[in-house]
């Protein structure tokens, strides 16, 4: 491992495991350029606490190639959104990095922590 990855990758926290979500979807066709779609794919990152309660995640991944390119989806989810029963997710709304000259917008919703629950 080099120093930047060591560097980049999250501290334990001794018994503060909080929870993740995964997350699929597809980028929007970007205009001025030939018609294409990207997809990704991912988990977030644990909880990052918001200063008048609740939380939100992070995520970063790249999309698939399409044409010798591909883009990085990076964000934070919106706060949680209760689906019922204990459960919540995250709304994500964001721009993938610039390159081959475009970039893409992307929304997709996290799918439910703990799905199968305890």
């Amino acid at each position: 491992m080099n120093e930047y990855q060591n560097q980049a990758r999250p501290k334990p926290r001794p018994n503060a495991q909080t929870h993740v979500h995964e997350f699929v979807g597809s980028v929007m066709v970007a205009e001025g350029v030939e018609p294409h779609t990207h997809r990704f794919a991912g988990v977030t990152s644990e909880v990052i606490p918001l200063p008048c309660g609740g939380h939100k995640h992070a995520l970063y991944t790249n999309t698939d190639f399409y044409e010798k390119h591909y883009h990085e989806v990076a964000a934070e989810t919106g706060p949680a959104i209760c689906v019922g029963d204990g459960r919540h997710i995250h709304y994500v709304n964001a721009t993938t990095t610039l390159n081959a000259g475009h970039t893409h917008d992307f929304i997709f919703a996290t799918l439910i922590e703990n799905p199968i629950g305890d």
